[in-house]
């Protein structure tokens, strides 16, 4: 377990986890501001990717587990991203979509905050959200996030605006 909530824990996500995956990242409704489900081969990729960055940084996006069944309902970590030209640490979150609305984002992004404060000392963390993505932007909002640019991201041959939302450690701890 990487962290917990009342409701949820984090854990890395195995090869073990690829049809659980396959289930959030091949929705259409779920990966709408990616512009396309995945394809099996993405979402093994996509599971790859995270296994090296577990490797790599020690974190990552983890497999999001309901507490009460130890059923993966979702994604939340923490990677590295690009933003306005720089790398930063970015809050990720990505539910399946039978668990939206019921308040698990924020329950999970909050945790991955402090975590990415408490345990990885960092000076700030984001959430680069598609302009589209109002539920999400909702989520960094309430995470105590404020705008701090917009940029054009070429993603999957589609011109996608993108908010860079962060909070950084001396609004944290005020």
């Amino acid at each position: 377990m990487i962290f917990e909530t009342e409701r949820l824990y984090t854990r890395e996500m195995t090869i073990s986890d690829l049809n659980a995956l396959a289930k959030i990242l091949q929705d259409p409704q779920v990966m709408y501001a990616y512009e396309h489900p995945f394809s099996e081969e993405e979402t093994l990729n996509w599971l790859n990717r995270q296994l090296e960055r577990y490797q790599e940084f020690g974190h990552g996006l983890w497999g999001l587990v309901l507490k009460k069944n130890g059923e993966m309902i979702g994604q939340c970590g923490l990677t590295y991203q690009k933003f306005a030209g720089e790398s930063v640490l970015e809050i990720g979150y990505l539910l399946r979509k039978d668990s939206w609305h019921q308040g698990y984002a924020i329950e999970a992004a909050s945790a991955a905050k402090k975590y990415a404060f408490e345990n990885l000392n960092t000076n700030e963390v984001y959430s680069i959200i598609r302009d589209t993505n109002i539920t999400s932007m909702n989520v960094a909002i309430r995470n105590g996030m404020k705008i701090r640019g917009r940029e054009i991201q070429h993603n999957y041959g589609v011109d996608m605006p993108h908010y860079g939302f962060s909070i950084r450690r001396n609004e944290y701890y005020s």
